[in-house]
């Protein structure tokens, strides 16, 4: 269960890194409603993350949590954002996914 709590907490970190991004395509009051929404984001993803963090060790719970939100972020600035999408990013994207899909093979927990 707390592997779940962690992942989504991970996809809240993609969130707001999200409403980042739009936050600066966006003027006046919209910008501020995509603001409000990376702090929303963000605060759901630290509190989600710290009761990931009760039972999971640390290390690998933060590890795991960077590596969504890096991964997420990435792919979302190729899907939305438009940004370049080479052969190195893709390779480096794929060796990110596996590490985390390896720390979370070899946690015991």
């Amino acid at each position: 269960m707390n592997w779940i709590v962690l992942i989504i907490a991970g996809l809240f970190e993609v969130s707001f890194a999200f409403c980042l991004g739009k936050a600066k395509e966006a003027t006046g009051t919209t910008a501020n409603y995509w603001y409000f929404g990376f702090l929303v984001c963000l605060a759901v993803s630290m509190w989600l993350l710290v009761k990931a963090t009760q039972t999971l060790p640390i290390g690998t719970a933060y590890a795991v949590w960077t590596g969504i939100g890096a991964v997420g972020t990435v792919l979302i600035g190729i899907f939305v954002f438009k940004e370049p999408a080479n052969f190195w990013r893709i390779f480096f994207i794929t060796t990110l996914i596996a590490s985390i899909v390896g720390l979370k093979v070899v946690s015991q927990y």
